[in-house]
């Protein structure tokens, strides 16, 4: 296995994890806008009020991006295994 392989691969797991990612934090971005501008328009500035809206829309995020974010992960282990043969030369 050469370095060039190695940073491929590597590479290609970063990227992979932050594609998944993605949704989740999305979402959180744009509720914490949204209840940032809502705070800002009420005068109420609750700290905790941020994080119960966040974690609900992530949540939500997750159970609705799951399936696609599996099949992912799945695809990317499955090549992994397919091609270990090749990583072993």
């Amino acid at each position: 296995m050469t370095t060039d392989m190695v940073v491929a691969l590597s590479r290609q797991a970063i990227e992979l994890s932050l594609f998944l990612a993605m949704p989740m934090l999305a979402v959180s971005l744009v509720v914490g806008v949204f209840v940032s501008v809502l705070q800002a328009a009420t005068q109420i500035q609750e700290m905790t009020l941020t994080f119960v809206p966040k974690i609900l829309a992530m949540f939500i995020a997750l159970l609705i991006a799951f399936p696609w974010m599996m099949d992912k992960m799945l695809t990317f282990t499955r090549e992994l295994f397919m091609n270990i043969p090749m990583y072993l030369r």
